[in-house]
């Protein structure tokens, strides 16, 4: 099993490759749209890269929490709810949502897929893999 160096170097790596951005540039805070300018082509991207590095399958809706936005009880006036709030959290547990929470914008979400998030994503995934 990879350590958590390991991966963060492997997330490095395709960033980079998938990004074509500096690999100062991919730190552990740096956000993949609004500091790396992803977009959501380069996603499907970076989880094929990510899927062949560790040999595993990430489920979209394991990184993707589909319907959240759509949803009434999640949502009003262009805010997550405390229950939008807290089914985000439940549905991505590997995000840091300390800043997020001040002002839970929905357009704000996209900044919450973070080069750290996606290693606490792979450390995970690959543990369980193992």
């Amino acid at each position: 099993m990879p350590s958590k160096e390991e991966i963060a170097a492997t997330v490095t790596d395709v960033m980079v490759d998938a990004l074509g951005v500096d690999e100062e540039e991919v730190t552990p805070d740096a956000s993949l749209t609004s500091d790396l300018g992803a977009e959501s082509i380069d996603f499907l991207d970076i989880i094929f890269r990510l899927e062949k590095a560790f040999d595993i399958k990430i489920p979209r809706e394991e990184l993707f929490p589909e319907n959240l936005t759509a949803d009434s009880q999640y949502v009003k006036d262009g805010a997550l709810t405390e229950q939008g709030l807290a089914e985000l959290k439940k549905r991505l547990p590997y995000a840091d949502t300390t800043e997020f929470e001040k002002a839970p914008r929905v357009s704000a979400i996209a900044d919450l897929f973070t080069v750290g998030m996606m290693v606490r994503y792979l450390e995970d995934k690959v543990a369980d893999d193992a």
